[in-house]
């Protein structure tokens, strides 16, 4: 004689395995230079690493200055930057417009990996 359940459970693994693989198809943020909390010299450049390849369609960050050094309320800015693709498919760089001064910024991102929705996460770092 047949078990009755085990179609049903045969769909609901496959339900659960079909959930857990869409959950692992957006992109991760394996490492950033600077390091996520880190105090650095101005950087030329910010590299984000992710788990994936990127599709640059769907990916894109932006600079913004939090803390600007001896002014304790300043409002948090942007800072013209431009974002481009590595040699390397998985990495993005962020190149800002101009050198980085003492403060504390933070930098927006999202990601898309070739399925999924995009990605979305922060860096932050501070300059000397």
């Amino acid at each position: 004689m047949r078990n009755p359940r085990k179609p049903i459970l045969v769909a609901a693994l496959s339900v659960g395995l079909l959930l857990s693989a869409a959950a692992q198809a957006e992109p991760k943020l394996v490492s950033s230079t600077p390091a996520d909390g880190s105090t650095v010299e101005a950087p030329a450049k910010v590299e984000l690493r992710f788990s994936e390849k990127l599709q640059a369609q769907h990916s894109g960050a932006k600079i913004i200055m939090t803390e600007m050094a001896g002014m304790a309320h300043a409002e948090p800015m942007g800072v013209k930057a431009r974002v481009s693709a590595s040699s390397d498919p998985n990495v993005m760089l962020i190149t800002p417009a101009s050198p980085l001064t003492s403060g504390t910024y933070r930098i927006d991102w999202r990601a898309g990996g070739a399925e999924g929705q995009p990605a979305k996460g922060a860096v932050t770092f501070k300059v000397k």
